[in-house]
């Protein structure tokens, strides 16, 4: 069987920017959630039978204790904000089990069924739907891949190599590098991700990079002052490294069966 595992967090905020305005008849908008619900249906509706959506219940996490820029809900549309309770109640009246993140983020969520799912011999895939970089970290071969859903391109481990130049374990450390605007760290001065991805794929973790950088090997020696800028600001790279790495020790599911899809 494949498991599809969805960003419930990602899917509300896509389709809130691209659906009409529909009030429920209390005048509660509605719109995002329902287009969510129709397109978790149309996946059954194909084919899906073991199924599970995270939210973000509350936008910050655990990371926002450990760093001060860390993202926030500042800003979000309290007309989107509203609709994530409509959503979770839809989707779990409708048999979908659902894991709405209030300590942890989405992401930890998915990244924690996909490690757990894809330890039982029953099944043959793990999809996580979702094009978040920080989920490529969780890919694995071509057993644990991520799905485009609107383009319905499959990012196994070697597209993931294509796309950024290092392979899923690595990911955590080039995001350090090259900073996330969407989470909220900068990164390291002057990191780009071509450097970032032709030293990582030389020294896979930061902790692999040689201090003294005419050990490097030769192919990137010219990036001496990147080094200078890494060790010099060593304990900000690995705190942003913290941020970028997901858990995978949030309480998901028991067994895979708590995720198959029963008509109620």
């Amino acid at each position: 069987m494949d498991v599809y595992l969805i960003d419930g967090t990602y899917e509300l905020f896509r389709h809130f920017f691209a659906v009409p305005s529909v009030k429920d008849p209390n005048g509660r908008e509605i719109g995002a959630a329902r287009a969510v619900v129709n397109s978790v249906r149309r996946m059954i509706d194909e084919g899906a039978t073991y199924i599970g959506v995270a939210t973000d219940r509350v936008i910050e996490s655990f990371r926002n204790d450990l760093y001060a820029g860390y993202k926030t809900g500042e800003g979000i549309p309290p007309e989107l904000y509203s609709q994530f309770p409509i959503l979770e109640s839809e989707l779990e009246a409708m048999g979908i089990v659902v894991w709405p993140m209030v300590e942890f983020e989405a992401d930890d969520a998915l990244a924690s069924a996909a490690v757990k799912a894809a330890q039982d011999s029953k099944v043959n895939r793990v999809v996580i739907c979702t094009p978040d970089k920080d989920l490529s970290q969780c890919v694995s071969g071509t057993r644990i891949v991520q799905l485009l859903r609107r383009t319905r391109v499959i990012i196994d481990e070697a597209a993931v190599v294509a796309k950024f130049g290092v392979g899923p374990k690595s990911i955590p450390d080039y995001l350090a590098l090259v900073g996330d605007s969407a989470d909220g760290f900068p990164g390291m001065p002057g990191w780009g991700k071509k450097a970032a991805a032709s030293i990582l794929s030389a020294y896979p973790h930061l902790e692999d990079i040689p201090k003294d950088w005419k050990e490097w090997r030769p192919s990137i020696r010219n990036a001496s002052l990147l080094a200078r800028v890494l060790f010099e600001g060593w304990d900000q790279a690995l705190l942003f490294r913290t941020l970028a790495t997901l858990r995978t020790d949030v309480p998901v599911f028991n067994t895979i069966d708590d995720l198959r899809w029963t008509q109620r």
